[in-house]
Formats: structure tokens, C-alpha cells, sequence
């Protein structure tokens, strides 16, 4: 039987790679708009095939976790996402029929991933008495920052995507399958509650919930995105130098993860949830109209500390009643995934326009109205 120690750090390992995969991506971006030519707007599609993946898998997902436990669901989500990284890596540059292909399949795993070990997290979470679920998050934005600062070197080192992507998805496929198995088995339901797990999108807490996740994961998701490339348009800067300013956003992210999670224990989910909201709008203002260095980088600190919170409490006030985690996750994840698939061709369509870093002050104006829902997430006792 699993210990509740294993599991945790079985958690742990899994969010971490799951982030290493995601952000070795991204570390990419700019070299797919360069190597196929692709307006801001062509680009803002590509990615768009990512969220629509995962938003199609998503609402299935917690009732396969009923079924068949987050071991199987969660080494599925891992290989279907190994599968479509290697064929997104294998086109770039040269068919980009199949990059969109592969990441369609890469959004269809990660999505099932996310939802599987988000409901773990939960489980583990609730054993062990108190919030853990942004550490956990904390172990994503910190393999983020592996995968960002690898990047780093690989791109300056002209090492091929193919090669770069191949090994870190086969890696971390292997590591998820293995730290699986010490996962906690989630709690029991009944007949009844899996029949009706479509009951979960008639809940008000619930839908509000998941629109505050949707604001916020396009907080974060936005800076995924379209940060480098901002950089990059709007500061004059390298290839190279754009990732290292997305590297600096995660590396905050993760700090604030980290630190987040005493401070919501101490003050509670809703008011550190508008504390951080405040940073995140005055990151963006800073890097959008900062010409100093030294501000664009605070500006990126701010916004990292800022995005940290919003997706791990949302999917811990999703959780909070066991009974019917995986179903209410599963809905919370799929309006948050609708901020990935409206959010990269949206920016995109407005930087066409405005330009690539003006177009960043969309999240700024976004998080006024999340911020009236952010009550929906307090802890029910």
C-alpha cells in the first residue's frame, strides 16, 4: 500500500515533468514563427490546436479517473503527449500540417495528465491536513524553469528540436510511468455519484470556480504563450533572450508557489488570490511600457509572483468535497483550458494590430472582472 510520504513526492515528481515537457515547448515558440514564416496571428492558430486537444479531452477525463484510477489515466496522459511532441518536433521547420497534428495529440495527453495528477494532488493533499496543492504547482513552474533555462542552452548550442524534445519526452515518460505506481487510490464513489458527474456543470460554486480559473490561467498561460515573443518584437531582443526573460517569469512563478502556500494557510485562498492579482496587472503595465531593463525584468518578476496561485487553488476549491473531486476538477480544468484556446489566437489576432507586447495588456484588463468571482474559491470547512 502507498505511503502518504511516497505519494506526495510521486506528485511532486509528476507535476515537475510535466512542466519540464511543457516549457521545453515553449522554448521553441519562436523558432516555429521564424521557420515557417507565420504572422503573430498564423502562430496564435498553431498554438490554438494545443487547448483544443486538451479542452476535448478534459471533460471525459474524470470519469475515466472513476473507472480506472489516476495510474492508468495518468501514464495514457504521458504517453499521448510523448507521442505528440515527437511528431511536433519532427515537423517543425519543414510540414507544419504535422506540428499541428503532434500538438493536437500533445494538448489531448496533457490535458488528461493535468486532470489526473491534479486529482491526486487533492487526495494527497486532504490526507496530509493542509495546502500543499501550490507546492505541487510549485514542482510545474519548477520544471518550467529546467525546461526554460535547457532551452536556453540547446537553442544557443543549435541543437536540433527534434533531438532536444525527443529525449526530454522519452525521459519523462519513463519517470511518470515508474513514480505512478506509489499514487494514493482516490477516494471511493458511489453508483450514483458517477451517473450523475454531469451534475457538476449545473453547480454555481463550481462554474465560478472555473471562471476564475479561466481568467487566471490566461494570466499565466498568456506569458507561456507570448512572453518571448514580446520580448523579442518589442525590446529588440535575441531569440535567446526572450526565453531567458519566460525563464525569469516561471522562476518567480515557482517562488511565489512556494511562499503562496503558508500565506493562504495563514490568510485564506481569497484574499492572497487578490493580492496576487494586484502584482500580476502591475507586471504586465511594467513590462508593456518600462524602457529600462531593470523594470522589464521586475515587471516579469511581478507577473510570475502574480500568475502563481490562481490554477492550484482553483483546483483545490474544486476539490474540496472527495466525493466528487474528479468530476468537479474535470469541469474546472475544461473552462480554465478555454483561456489556452481562446488565448493564443485572440493575442495573437490583437498584437497583428497593436503589436506583440501591447497586445499583453489584454491580461491586465481581464483581471478587474475575475477578480468580482474570486470568493467562490473560499475554503469550505
Amino acid at each position: 500500500m502507498p505511503t502518504l510520504t511516497a505519494a506526495r513526492n510521486a506528485v511532486a515528481l509528476t507535476f515537475f515533468l510535466n512542466g519540464l515537457v511543457f516549457s521545453s515547448w515553449v522554448s521553441r515558440i519562436p523558432e516555429t514563427r521564424s521557420s515557417f514564416g507565420l504572422s503573430n496571428g498564423q502562430l496564435g492558430l498553431v498554438l490554438l490546436s494545443i487547448a483544443v486537444g486538451s479542452v476535448l479531452a478534459l471533460p471525459t477525463t474524470g470519469a475515466a479517473i472513476n473507472a480506472f484510477g489516476t495510474v492508468r489515466v495518468v501514464r495514457l496522459g504521458a504517453v499521448a503527449a510523448t507521442v505528440g511532441m515527437l511528431a511536433a518536433a519532427l515537423g517543425l521547420g519543414h510540414e507544419l500540417a504535422v506540428t499541428v497534428a503532434g500538438l493536437f495529440v500533445y494538448g489531448l495527453g496533457i490535458g488528461v495528465w493535468d486532470v489526473a495528477m491534479n486529482v491526486e494532488g487533492a487526495e494527497v493533499e486532504r490526507g496530509l491536513g493542509r495546502a500543499i496543492m501550490p507546492r505541487f504547482h510549485a514542482g510545474f513552474s519548477g520544471g518550467t524553469v529546467v525546461g526554460a533555462l535547457l532551452g536556453v542552452l540547446l537553442i544557443e548550442f543549435d541543437v536540433p528540436a527534434l533531438v532536444h524534445l525527443g529525449v526530454v519526452v522519452a525521459v519523462s515518460l519513463a519517470l511518470v510511468w515508474r513514480s505512478s505506481l506509489a499514487f494514493l487510490p482516490v477516494a471511493e464513489t458511489h453508483e450514483e455519484e458517477r451517473t450523475s458527474a454531469a451534475r457538476a456543470w449545473l453547480e454555481p460554486r463550481t462554474l465560478l470556480i472555473g471562471v476564475m480559473v479561466l481568467a487566471l490561467a490566461m494570466t499565466e498561460g498568456t506569458a507561456n504563450d507570448w512572453l518571448a515573443v514580446a520580448l523579442v518584437d518589442g525590446h529588440d531582443v535575441s531569440h535567446a533572450v526572450g526565453v531567458a526573460g519566460f525563464a525569469v517569469f516561471v522562476l518567480a512563478m515557482t517562488a511565489g508557489r512556494f511562499v503562496g502556500t503558508g500565506l493562504i494557510d495563514r490568510f485564506g485562498r481569497v484574499v492572497v488570490l487578490w493580492g496576487t492579482m494586484v502584482l500580476a496587472a502591475a507586471g504586465v503595465l511594467l513590462i508593456v511600457f518600462a524602457d529600462a531593463a531593470a523594470l522589464v525584468v521586475l515587471g516579469i518578476v511581478l507577473w510570475g509572483v502574480g500568475a502563481s496561485l490562481g490554477f492550484p487553488v482553483g483546483m483545490s476549491a474544486a476539490a474540496d468535497d472527495p466525493r466528487r473531486a474528479a468530476a468537479r476538477v474535470s469541469v474546472v480544468s475544461t473552462i480554465g483550458y478555454a483561456a489556452f484556446l481562446a488565448g493564443p489566437p485572440f493575442l495573437g489576432f490583437v498584437g497583428d494590430e497593436v503589436g506583440t507586447l501591447k497586445a499583453l495588456l489584454v491580461v491586465a484588463v481581464l483581471l478587474m472582472p475575475a477578480a468580482l468571482v474570486v470568493p467562490s474559491a473560499r475554503e469550505r470547512r
